[in-house]
Protein backbone atom coordinates (compact mmCIF):
# COMPACT_ATOMS: atom_id res chain seq x y z
CA UNK A 1 0.00 0.00 0.00
CA UNK A 2 0.92 3.62 -0.38
CA UNK A 3 -0.17 5.37 2.53
CA UNK A 4 0.32 9.16 3.53
CA UNK A 5 0.74 10.49 7.34
CA UNK A 6 -0.63 14.41 7.49
CA UNK A 7 1.12 15.18 11.17
CA UNK A 8 3.81 12.25 11.28
CA UNK A 9 5.58 13.51 13.77
CA UNK A 10 3.27 12.42 16.65
CA UNK A 11 4.24 10.30 19.14
CA UNK A 12 1.45 7.27 18.35
CA UNK A 13 1.89 8.76 14.58
CA UNK A 14 5.34 8.00 13.94
CA UNK A 15 5.16 5.27 15.49
CA UNK A 16 2.54 3.50 12.77
CA UNK A 17 4.63 5.11 10.28
CA UNK A 18 7.40 2.96 11.45
CA UNK A 19 5.43 -0.09 12.12
CA UNK A 20 3.71 -0.02 8.35
CA UNK A 21 7.18 0.66 6.66
CA UNK A 22 8.71 -2.40 8.45
CA UNK A 23 5.53 -4.64 6.95
CA UNK A 24 6.42 -3.24 3.78
CA UNK A 25 4.27 -0.57 2.74
CA UNK A 26 5.30 2.42 1.20
CA UNK A 27 5.14 5.23 3.78
CA UNK A 28 5.57 9.28 3.43
CA UNK A 29 4.83 11.92 5.61
CA UNK A 30 4.63 15.84 6.47
CA UNK A 31 4.66 17.78 9.52
CA UNK A 32 5.12 21.51 10.48
CA UNK A 33 7.66 20.50 13.44
CA UNK A 34 8.78 17.51 14.81
CA UNK A 35 11.03 17.08 17.85
CA UNK A 36 12.79 14.50 19.81
CA UNK A 37 12.80 11.19 19.99
CA UNK A 38 10.68 11.34 16.80
CA UNK A 39 12.69 13.02 14.90
CA UNK A 40 15.84 10.50 15.05
CA UNK A 41 13.70 7.76 14.13
CA UNK A 42 11.79 9.19 11.82
CA UNK A 43 15.25 9.77 10.02
CA UNK A 44 17.10 6.37 10.32
CA UNK A 45 14.42 5.09 8.53
CA UNK A 46 14.35 7.29 5.56
CA UNK A 47 11.03 8.93 6.86
CA UNK A 48 11.85 12.27 7.72
CA UNK A 49 10.32 15.22 5.92
CA UNK A 50 12.55 17.19 4.15
CA UNK A 51 10.77 19.97 5.01
CA UNK A 52 8.51 21.41 7.55
CA UNK A 53 5.21 22.54 6.11
CA UNK A 54 2.31 20.99 4.38
CA UNK A 55 2.64 20.41 0.72
CA UNK A 56 -0.81 19.54 -1.05
CA UNK A 57 1.26 18.06 -3.94
CA UNK A 58 2.11 15.32 -1.54
CA UNK A 59 -1.22 14.16 -2.39
CA UNK A 60 -1.95 11.83 -5.16
CA UNK A 61 -4.82 10.20 -6.33
CA UNK A 62 -2.66 7.16 -6.75
CA UNK A 63 -2.81 7.10 -2.63
CA UNK A 64 -4.06 4.00 -0.84
CA UNK A 65 -4.62 5.77 2.50
CA UNK A 66 -3.84 9.08 4.21
CA UNK A 67 -3.66 8.64 7.92
CA UNK A 68 -4.63 11.92 9.81
CA UNK A 69 -2.81 13.44 13.11
CA UNK A 70 -4.39 15.01 16.11
CA UNK A 71 -1.94 17.25 15.66
CA UNK A 72 -3.42 18.70 12.29
CA UNK A 73 -6.38 20.95 11.49
CA UNK A 74 -9.13 20.93 10.23
CA UNK A 75 -8.48 23.35 7.48
CA UNK A 76 -5.10 21.65 6.74
CA UNK A 77 -3.86 21.74 3.13
CA UNK A 78 -3.06 18.43 2.49
CA UNK A 79 -6.25 17.23 4.06
CA UNK A 80 -8.47 19.69 2.16
CA UNK A 81 -6.44 18.20 -1.37
CA UNK A 82 -7.53 14.07 -0.16
CA UNK A 83 -10.76 15.21 0.29
CA UNK A 84 -11.16 16.66 -3.08
CA UNK A 85 -9.18 13.48 -4.34
CA UNK A 86 -11.92 11.63 -2.85
CA UNK A 87 -8.80 9.81 -0.58
CA UNK A 88 -9.80 7.36 2.34
CA UNK A 89 -8.66 9.03 5.42
CA UNK A 90 -8.15 7.27 8.40
CA UNK A 91 -7.78 8.76 12.06
CA UNK A 92 -4.82 6.28 13.17
CA UNK A 93 -7.35 4.26 15.59
CA UNK A 94 -9.75 3.84 12.50
CA UNK A 95 -6.69 2.32 10.46
CA UNK A 96 -5.68 -0.03 13.12
CA UNK A 97 -8.81 -1.91 13.32
CA UNK A 98 -9.34 -1.84 9.71
CA UNK A 99 -5.62 -3.65 10.06
CA UNK A 100 -6.34 -6.17 12.56
CA UNK A 101 -10.50 -6.97 11.74
CA UNK A 102 -9.32 -10.43 11.02
CA UNK A 103 -7.56 -10.84 14.64
CA UNK A 104 -8.30 -11.18 18.60
CA UNK A 105 -8.44 -7.33 19.53
CA UNK A 106 -7.36 -7.06 23.10
CA UNK A 107 -8.26 -3.34 24.30
CA UNK A 108 -6.88 -1.95 27.48
CA UNK A 109 -8.93 1.59 28.55
CA UNK A 110 -9.52 3.45 31.50
CA UNK A 111 -8.55 6.56 32.87
CA UNK A 112 -5.41 6.08 34.86
CA UNK A 113 -3.23 2.80 34.20
CA UNK A 114 -4.09 2.01 30.88
CA UNK A 115 0.03 2.41 29.76
CA UNK A 116 1.30 0.21 32.77
CA UNK A 117 -1.32 -2.65 31.83
CA UNK A 118 -0.57 -2.80 28.55
CA UNK A 119 3.47 -2.50 29.00
CA UNK A 120 3.20 -5.85 31.94
CA UNK A 121 0.93 -7.76 29.03
CA UNK A 122 3.77 -6.94 26.48
CA UNK A 123 6.58 -7.60 28.65
CA UNK A 124 5.00 -11.42 30.02
CA UNK A 125 4.16 -12.49 26.19
CA UNK A 126 8.03 -11.11 25.09
CA UNK A 127 9.26 -13.15 27.92
CA UNK A 128 8.03 -15.95 27.27
CA UNK A 129 8.03 -15.53 23.43
CA UNK A 130 4.58 -15.25 22.52
CA UNK A 131 4.44 -13.25 19.27
CA UNK A 132 1.09 -10.16 19.37
CA UNK A 133 0.75 -7.01 17.23
CA UNK A 134 0.09 -4.30 19.67
CA UNK A 135 0.27 -0.38 20.05
CA UNK A 136 1.27 1.02 23.62
CA UNK A 137 1.89 4.53 24.64
CA UNK A 138 5.49 4.16 25.99
CA UNK A 139 8.44 3.30 25.00
CA UNK A 140 9.01 -0.27 26.57
CA UNK A 141 12.66 -1.61 27.00
CA UNK A 142 13.48 -4.46 24.53
CA UNK A 143 11.26 -3.08 22.12
CA UNK A 144 12.27 -1.15 18.84
CA UNK A 145 8.82 0.47 18.00
CA UNK A 146 5.63 0.97 20.81
CA UNK A 147 3.75 -0.35 17.34
CA UNK A 148 3.79 -3.65 15.65
CA UNK A 149 1.98 -5.14 12.99
CA UNK A 150 1.97 -8.28 10.90
CA UNK A 151 -0.28 -10.52 8.67
CA UNK A 152 0.51 -13.60 10.41
CA UNK A 153 -0.19 -12.79 14.42
CA UNK A 154 -4.01 -14.15 15.91
CA UNK A 155 -3.85 -11.23 18.89
CA UNK A 156 -3.41 -7.41 18.67
CA UNK A 157 -3.09 -5.63 22.21
CA UNK A 158 -4.03 -2.12 21.45
CA UNK A 159 -4.24 0.57 24.69
CA UNK A 160 -7.28 1.99 24.64
CA UNK A 161 -7.17 6.35 24.66
CA UNK A 162 -10.28 7.70 25.48
CA UNK A 163 -9.14 11.06 23.67
CA UNK A 164 -10.88 12.24 20.46
CA UNK A 165 -9.37 10.45 17.10
CA UNK A 166 -8.97 13.08 14.19
CA UNK A 167 -9.31 16.62 13.80
CA UNK A 168 -11.93 15.76 11.90
CA UNK A 169 -13.48 12.21 13.96
CA UNK A 170 -14.50 13.05 17.95
CA UNK A 171 -15.61 9.78 18.82
CA UNK A 172 -12.92 8.69 21.57
CA UNK A 173 -10.35 6.46 20.31
CA UNK A 174 -10.97 3.22 21.91
CA UNK A 175 -14.72 3.35 20.55
CA UNK A 176 -13.18 2.15 17.16
CA UNK A 177 -11.63 -1.10 18.28
CA UNK A 178 -14.67 -3.25 19.22
CA UNK A 179 -12.40 -5.61 21.14
CA UNK A 180 -13.00 -9.36 22.01
CA UNK A 181 -11.31 -9.03 24.89
CA UNK A 182 -11.36 -5.53 26.82
CA UNK A 183 -10.36 -4.11 30.67
CA UNK A 184 -10.89 -1.14 32.16
CA UNK A 185 -8.59 -0.30 34.79
CA UNK A 186 -11.00 2.47 36.57
CA UNK A 187 -13.25 5.82 35.48
CA UNK A 188 -11.67 9.22 36.75
CA UNK A 189 -12.78 12.53 35.13
CA UNK A 190 -10.56 13.38 32.74
CA UNK A 191 -9.94 15.79 29.50
CA UNK A 192 -12.48 18.43 30.80
CA UNK A 193 -12.25 20.21 27.68
CA UNK A 194 -13.38 17.21 25.35
CA UNK A 195 -15.61 16.03 27.90
CA UNK A 196 -16.73 19.13 30.45
CA UNK A 197 -18.77 17.17 32.86
CA UNK A 198 -18.54 13.81 34.72
CA UNK A 199 -21.50 12.26 33.05
CA UNK A 200 -20.36 12.69 29.63
CA UNK A 201 -17.39 11.58 30.69
CA UNK A 202 -18.65 8.06 32.16
CA UNK A 203 -21.07 7.95 29.25
CA UNK A 204 -17.60 7.51 26.78
CA UNK A 205 -17.15 4.48 29.09
CA UNK A 206 -20.24 3.02 28.72
CA UNK A 207 -20.31 3.41 25.22
CA UNK A 208 -16.40 0.93 25.11
CA UNK A 209 -18.92 -1.36 26.93
CA UNK A 210 -21.05 -1.66 24.33
CA UNK A 211 -18.75 -2.07 21.48
CA UNK A 212 -17.23 -5.28 23.50
CA UNK A 213 -18.14 -8.12 20.32
CA UNK A 214 -20.85 -10.31 21.77
CA UNK A 215 -19.54 -13.34 23.81
CA UNK A 216 -16.49 -10.87 24.25
CA UNK A 217 -14.83 -10.62 27.89
CA UNK A 218 -14.23 -7.74 30.39
CA UNK A 219 -12.03 -7.66 32.56
CA UNK A 220 -12.71 -4.30 35.41
CA UNK A 221 -11.65 -2.84 38.68
CA UNK A 222 -14.21 -4.16 41.14
CA UNK A 223 -12.68 -1.62 43.65
CA UNK A 224 -14.17 1.30 41.13
CA UNK A 225 -17.96 1.97 42.37
CA UNK A 226 -18.70 4.18 38.93
CA UNK A 227 -17.22 1.27 36.69
CA UNK A 228 -18.86 -1.10 39.22
CA UNK A 229 -22.15 0.39 38.25
CA UNK A 230 -21.51 0.72 34.96
CA UNK A 231 -21.01 -3.15 34.21
CA UNK A 232 -23.70 -3.78 36.38
CA UNK A 233 -25.69 -2.07 33.95
CA UNK A 234 -24.57 -3.03 30.54
CA UNK A 235 -27.06 -5.22 28.54
CA UNK A 236 -24.03 -6.47 26.13
CA UNK A 237 -23.94 -10.08 26.30
CA UNK A 238 -20.36 -10.79 27.72
CA UNK A 239 -18.25 -12.44 30.42
CA UNK A 240 -17.04 -9.85 33.28
CA UNK A 241 -14.44 -10.82 35.49
CA UNK A 242 -13.43 -8.20 38.13
CA UNK A 243 -10.05 -8.04 39.70
CA UNK A 244 -8.93 -5.78 42.75
CA UNK A 245 -5.60 -5.21 44.48
CA UNK A 246 -3.53 -8.95 45.39
CA UNK A 247 -2.51 -8.86 49.03
CA UNK A 248 1.40 -7.85 49.11
CA UNK A 249 3.56 -6.42 52.09
CA UNK A 250 6.52 -3.88 51.85
CA UNK A 251 9.49 -4.82 53.66
CA UNK A 252 13.17 -2.74 53.88
CA UNK A 253 11.58 -0.47 50.71
CA UNK A 254 10.64 -4.06 48.50
CA UNK A 255 7.17 -4.90 47.62
CA UNK A 256 6.41 -8.08 48.37
CA UNK A 257 3.27 -9.90 46.62
CA UNK A 258 1.69 -12.84 47.58
CA UNK A 259 1.26 -15.57 44.75
CA UNK A 260 0.44 -19.42 45.45
CA UNK A 261 4.23 -19.96 45.62
CA UNK A 262 4.65 -18.09 48.48
CA UNK A 263 6.26 -14.46 48.26
CA UNK A 264 7.84 -12.74 45.60
CA UNK A 265 9.62 -10.20 45.44
CA UNK A 266 8.50 -7.42 42.63
CA UNK A 267 10.46 -4.17 41.34
CA UNK A 268 6.86 -2.12 40.88
CA UNK A 269 5.22 -1.02 43.78
CA UNK A 270 2.26 1.02 44.92
CA UNK A 271 -1.50 0.13 45.58
CA UNK A 272 -2.33 1.58 42.35
CA UNK A 273 0.54 -0.57 40.68
CA UNK A 274 -0.13 -3.87 42.09
CA UNK A 275 -4.07 -2.96 41.09
CA UNK A 276 -2.94 -2.93 37.24
CA UNK A 277 -0.36 -6.09 37.85
CA UNK A 278 -4.03 -8.14 39.03
CA UNK A 279 -5.77 -6.84 35.54
CA UNK A 280 -3.08 -7.72 33.72
CA UNK A 281 -2.79 -10.91 34.86
CA UNK A 282 -6.11 -11.69 34.16
CA UNK A 283 -5.51 -10.46 30.47
CA UNK A 284 -2.44 -12.68 30.12
CA UNK A 285 -4.54 -15.84 31.14
CA UNK A 286 -7.02 -14.93 28.27
CA UNK A 287 -3.98 -15.03 25.96
CA UNK A 288 -3.15 -18.44 27.06
CA UNK A 289 -0.58 -17.65 29.91
CA UNK A 290 -0.75 -19.58 32.81
CA UNK A 291 -0.57 -18.28 36.49
CA UNK A 292 2.79 -19.84 37.12
CA UNK A 293 4.55 -18.39 33.89
CA UNK A 294 2.70 -15.19 34.53
CA UNK A 295 4.23 -14.23 37.97
CA UNK A 296 7.70 -15.56 36.63
CA UNK A 297 7.71 -13.15 34.06
CA UNK A 298 6.15 -10.15 35.73
CA UNK A 299 8.95 -10.42 38.79
CA UNK A 300 11.24 -8.68 36.34
CA UNK A 301 9.11 -5.49 35.02
CA UNK A 302 10.62 -2.63 35.90
CA UNK A 303 7.88 -0.58 34.78
CA UNK A 304 6.83 1.89 32.09
CA UNK A 305 8.55 4.77 30.57
CA UNK A 306 7.70 7.54 32.52
CA UNK A 307 5.54 5.83 35.28
CA UNK A 308 7.40 6.02 38.02
CA UNK A 309 10.68 5.42 36.22
CA UNK A 310 13.75 6.17 38.71
CA UNK A 311 16.22 8.53 37.52
CA UNK A 312 19.00 8.99 40.11
CA UNK A 313 19.82 7.53 43.22
CA UNK A 314 22.16 7.50 45.63
CA UNK A 315 22.60 5.34 49.00
CA UNK A 316 20.55 8.45 51.01
CA UNK A 317 18.52 9.62 47.84
CA UNK A 318 15.66 8.41 45.15
CA UNK A 319 14.60 10.25 42.44
CA UNK A 320 11.14 9.18 40.34
CA UNK A 321 9.71 10.77 37.77
CA UNK A 322 6.01 10.25 36.84
CA UNK A 323 3.39 11.11 33.83
CA UNK A 324 1.07 11.74 36.94
CA UNK A 325 -1.18 14.76 36.63
CA UNK A 326 -4.58 14.38 37.11
CA UNK A 327 -6.12 14.20 40.64
CA UNK A 328 -6.67 10.51 41.14
CA UNK A 329 -3.24 9.83 39.59
CA UNK A 330 -0.99 11.98 41.57
CA UNK A 331 -2.73 10.50 44.76
CA UNK A 332 -2.39 7.30 43.42
CA UNK A 333 1.44 7.83 43.13
CA UNK A 334 2.57 9.87 46.07
CA UNK A 335 0.70 7.33 48.56
CA UNK A 336 2.77 4.58 46.80
CA UNK A 337 6.05 6.20 47.53
CA UNK A 338 5.34 6.65 50.78
CA UNK A 339 4.13 3.38 51.37
CA UNK A 340 7.19 2.15 50.14
CA UNK A 341 10.02 4.50 51.66
CA UNK A 342 7.87 5.22 54.73
CA UNK A 343 11.27 5.89 56.70
CA UNK A 344 12.40 8.81 54.52
CA UNK A 345 11.29 11.90 54.03
CA UNK A 346 8.78 12.40 50.52
CA UNK A 347 9.09 15.45 48.87
CA UNK A 348 6.71 15.56 46.16
CA UNK A 349 6.93 18.17 42.94
CA UNK A 350 3.53 18.87 40.52
CA UNK A 351 3.30 20.65 37.63
CA UNK A 352 0.06 21.62 36.74
CA UNK A 353 0.69 21.78 32.83
CA UNK A 354 -2.53 20.23 30.80
CA UNK A 355 -5.28 22.17 29.83
CA UNK A 356 -7.51 20.38 32.69
CA UNK A 357 -4.85 20.77 35.42
CA UNK A 358 -4.79 24.66 34.57
CA UNK A 359 -8.72 25.11 34.44
CA UNK A 360 -9.62 27.39 37.47
CA UNK A 361 -12.88 25.49 37.52
CA UNK A 362 -11.14 21.79 37.77
CA UNK A 363 -7.98 22.85 40.84
CA UNK A 364 -10.72 21.77 43.04
CA UNK A 365 -10.00 18.30 42.26
CA UNK A 366 -7.20 18.09 43.54
CA UNK A 367 -8.14 18.55 47.38
CA UNK A 368 -6.29 15.98 49.11
CA UNK A 369 -4.06 15.02 46.31
CA UNK A 370 -0.62 15.60 48.12
CA UNK A 371 -1.26 14.97 51.72
CA UNK A 372 0.61 11.57 51.73
CA UNK A 373 4.21 13.75 50.74
CA UNK A 374 6.28 15.38 53.64
CA UNK A 375 7.07 18.37 51.47
CA UNK A 376 4.23 19.27 48.59
CA UNK A 377 5.41 21.78 45.63
CA UNK A 378 3.02 22.95 42.83
CA UNK A 379 4.71 24.35 40.40
CA UNK A 380 2.74 26.41 37.03
CA UNK A 381 3.54 28.51 34.19
CA UNK A 382 1.25 31.10 33.97
CA UNK A 383 2.63 32.05 30.75
CA UNK A 384 1.39 27.96 30.14
CA UNK A 385 -2.14 29.21 31.15
CA UNK A 386 -2.06 32.22 28.62
CA UNK A 387 -1.30 29.86 25.58
CA UNK A 388 -3.76 27.45 26.26
CA UNK A 389 -6.37 30.75 26.64
CA UNK A 390 -8.00 29.76 30.37
CA UNK A 391 -9.19 31.94 32.93
CA UNK A 392 -5.45 33.68 34.90
CA UNK A 393 -5.12 31.37 37.80
CA UNK A 394 -3.58 32.68 41.69
CA UNK A 395 -1.41 31.14 43.85
CA UNK A 396 -4.22 31.36 46.23
CA UNK A 397 -6.33 29.41 44.16
CA UNK A 398 -3.68 26.57 44.01
CA UNK A 399 -3.52 26.72 48.07
CA UNK A 400 -6.95 26.74 48.21
CA UNK A 401 -7.77 23.48 45.83
CA UNK A 402 -4.80 21.53 47.36
CA UNK A 403 -6.15 22.81 50.98
CA UNK A 404 -2.50 22.05 52.32
CA UNK A 405 -1.03 25.11 54.86
CA UNK A 406 2.02 23.97 54.34
CA UNK A 407 1.94 23.78 50.24
CA UNK A 408 5.27 25.51 48.63
CA UNK A 409 3.92 26.81 44.88
CA UNK A 410 6.33 28.43 41.89
CA UNK A 411 5.48 29.91 39.07
CA UNK A 412 8.98 30.23 37.95
CA UNK A 413 10.85 27.38 36.58
CA UNK A 414 14.59 28.94 37.65
CA UNK A 415 13.32 29.77 41.28
CA UNK A 416 11.81 26.03 41.44
CA UNK A 417 15.13 24.37 40.05
CA UNK A 418 17.29 27.01 42.51
CA UNK A 419 14.93 25.11 45.18
CA UNK A 420 15.74 21.64 44.23
CA UNK A 421 19.53 22.25 44.43
CA UNK A 422 19.32 23.94 47.39
CA UNK A 423 17.29 21.30 49.22
CA UNK A 424 18.60 18.57 51.53
CA UNK A 425 17.64 15.45 50.25
CA UNK A 426 19.72 13.40 52.36
CA UNK A 427 17.13 10.26 53.47
CA UNK A 428 14.77 11.37 51.10
CA UNK A 429 12.86 10.64 47.95
CA UNK A 430 12.27 13.37 44.88
CA UNK A 431 9.03 12.75 43.37
CA UNK A 432 8.89 14.85 39.92
CA UNK A 433 5.36 14.27 39.09
CA UNK A 434 4.66 16.12 35.57
CA UNK A 435 3.52 15.87 31.61
CA UNK A 436 5.71 18.53 30.82
CA UNK A 437 9.56 19.44 32.34
CA UNK A 438 9.01 21.87 34.50
CA UNK A 439 9.54 24.58 32.26
CA UNK A 440 13.44 23.39 30.85
CA UNK A 441 14.38 20.70 33.92
CA UNK A 442 16.98 18.66 32.46
CA UNK A 443 16.31 15.34 34.51
CA UNK A 444 19.64 14.06 33.54
CA UNK A 445 21.11 16.70 35.77
CA UNK A 446 19.24 15.75 38.66
CA UNK A 447 21.73 13.11 39.33
CA UNK A 448 24.99 15.59 39.82
CA UNK A 449 22.31 17.80 42.57
CA UNK A 450 22.50 14.89 44.59
CA UNK A 451 26.17 13.37 44.67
Amino acid sequence: MRIHFIAIGGSAMHNLALALQEKGNDVTGSDDMIYEPSRSRLERKGLLPTEYGWFPEKISSDLDAVILGMHAKEDNPELQRARELGLQVYSYPEFLYEQSKEKTRVVIGGSHGKTTITSMILHVLNYHNKEVDYMVGAQLEGFDTMVHLTKENDFIVLEGDEYLSSPIDRRPKFHLYKPNIALISGIAWDHINVFPTFEEYLEQFKIFIDSIVKGGILVYNEEDEELKKLVDQTTNTIRKHPYSVPEYSVENEVTMLQTPEGDMPVEIFGRHNLQNLAGAKWICQHMGVDEEDFYEAIATFSGASKRLEKVAETPKTVVFKDFAHSPSKVAATTKAVKEQYSLRKVVACLELHTYSSLNAEFLSQYQSALDSADVAVVYYSPEAVKNKRLEEISEEQIFKAFQRNDLIVYTNSEDFQNFLRSSDLDDSVLLLMSSGNYGGLDFDEISNWIN
